[in-house]
């Protein structure tokens, strides 16, 4: 994925787009435009911008996965402060998880044991945050080493999120941004 350009918002167009932000606003239209990186953007997908992700909490998300530890993750030992009890998280990219809805805080550390389970070591490296329409976006790049075979893997992982009353009410994994953000459009 190309470079995303960032254009400060006029008055008009104030938005939560923070840390290196990825995408610029279009004051007339009010859609996010691409600046030669987006694929789902570049094709015509048009994301719609609005004012209901507050700046704090793409900050709070911010700095809340950048304390991330995979290995609490699993253990049922993530410091849960910013996601509502009653959380639903899905995956987009498991097969084992292929329609699945994993419910609160128990919820999510199931589906990290599912995802994580078969490697012997992994990392999780957050690149950036951003806000999509309602919705905000984090990139990352995984990496992991399998058990049985010592393969690597490394990849890109997007998550959307939707919050409420400033706590993450849902939580969606997917390959990339762009599926990432065109998910936060078709719910828009």
């Amino acid at each position: 994925m190309g470079r995303i350009g960032y254009r400060a918002p006029t008055n008009r167009d104030r938005t939560a787009l923070t840390h290196g932000s990825c995408l610029r606003v279009a004051s007339r239209t009010r859609q996010y435009v691409a600046a030669g990186a987006s694929d789902a953007l570049a094709r015509g997908a048009k994301a719609r911008y609005s004012l209901t992700v507050s700046s704090q909490d793409v900050e709070k998300l911010h700095a809340w996965l950048k304390t991330w530890d995979l290995e609490a993750l699993t253990e049922g030992e993530l410091d849960y402060s910013l996601v509502d009890p009653d959380v639903v998280y899905e995956d987009a990219i498991l097969p084992d998880h292929a329609g699945e809805a994993y419910r609160g805080y128990e919820g999510v550390t199931r589906a990290a044991r599912v995802w994580l389970g078969p490697f012997e070591e992994v990392s999780l490296e957050l690149e950036r945050v951003f806000s999509a329409g309602r919705h905000i976006v984090s990139l990352h790049r995984f990496r992991g080493t399998f058990q049985h075979t010592g393969m690597e893997f490394e990849g890109p992982l997007a998550y959307l999120y939707e919050f409420r009353d400033g706590k993450i009410t849902r939580w969606r994994a997917y390959q990339s941004a762009d599926e990432a953000i065109e998910a936060a459009n078709q719910q828009d």
